[in-house]
């Protein structure tokens, strides 16, 4: 393989760890369909703790794909908002969720079926 396949095939593992670590497929989901306040971005994540809803936010900061507008005078409550980078994933997110729509089956109670 020659250094640009090396360096392609690294960025895209680095991305699918990024977006296949737990929670963040869904965190960037319910930010991507508006949410912004923490409460808004867990009642889209269920399940999630607060703890680990704040670690993850804070991870996809650090990757770029998140800003964190910290409150000033006209705003109370931080906000999370997707940057550009966090944005582009949006197309990735939503074929995702066109593939599972057509393969995957979840049971009520959140088993895996087979197709």
């Amino acid at each position: 393989m020659d250094d640009k396949a090396d360096r392609y095939c690294a960025a895209f593992h680095e991305t699918i760890e990024l977006l296949g670590r737990r929670w963040n497929g869904v965190i960037l989901q319910a930010l991507l369909s508006g949410a912004e306040r923490f409460g808004e971005v867990r009642q889209g994540v269920p399940g999630i703790s607060d703890r680990l809803l704040t670690q993850r936010l804070r991870e996809l900061e650090c990757a770029g794909l998140v800003t964190r507008i910290r409150p000033g005078e006209s705003l109370a409550v931080p906000r999370y908002v997707l940057t550009e980078k966090g944005r582009a994933l949006g197309p990735v997110l939503d074929a995702v969720s066109r593939w599972a729509a057509d393969w995957l089956r979840i049971a009520d109670d959140g088993r895996l079926l087979e197709r």
